[in-house]
């Protein structure tokens, strides 16, 4: 198994609606709160196995009220929309920010396939970011 860095520090966005963090390796990301709304690692989501998961909709609006510290491996995120199941492991969360462009680009097409399309809402940022310390924004929440 590969050995996975450990969260250095989580930032809850509220105003851009991004949850920013940052790994002990210096890897970060921003990730959009519908982004991880969608991707939750909760069963309701992913279901209980391969080919069980449910397509998330009209989540274009949904905001993190907070984030909870689980142990010293993950976070447990409070969405608006009283979602607040499925732990976010640094595993996870690592997976959903190396991996963003695709997994969004896949899920559009999923909600594309269902004919489904996302409302008005600001979209989620097509390319978070993906940046050094050194240019971080420095945005109050």
């Amino acid at each position: 198994m590969q050995d996975v860095p450990d969260l250095r520090e989580i930032k809850l966005r509220k105003t851009s609606r991004l949850l920013e963090i940052v790994f002990d390796d210096r890897r970060q990301f921003e990730l959009p709160f519908e982004y991880l709304r969608v991707f939750s690692p909760s069963a309701e989501v992913r279901g209980h196995g391969p080919g069980q998961e449910v397509l998330q909709v009209g989540k274009e609006n949904v905001r993190i009220d907070r984030v909870e510290p689980v142990g010293n491996y993950a976070v447990r995120l409070y969405f608006d929309d009283g979602h607040n199941t499925g732990l976010y492991t640094w595993q996870y969360l690592l997976e959903l920010g190396e991996h963003y462009d695709r997994k969004w680009r896949q899920y559009l097409e999923r909600l594309r396939a269902a004919g489904q399309v996302r409302s008005a809402g600001p979209p989620a940022d097509p390319s978070p970011g993906r940046k050094g310390l050194d240019s971080k924004k420095s945005e109050q929440a």
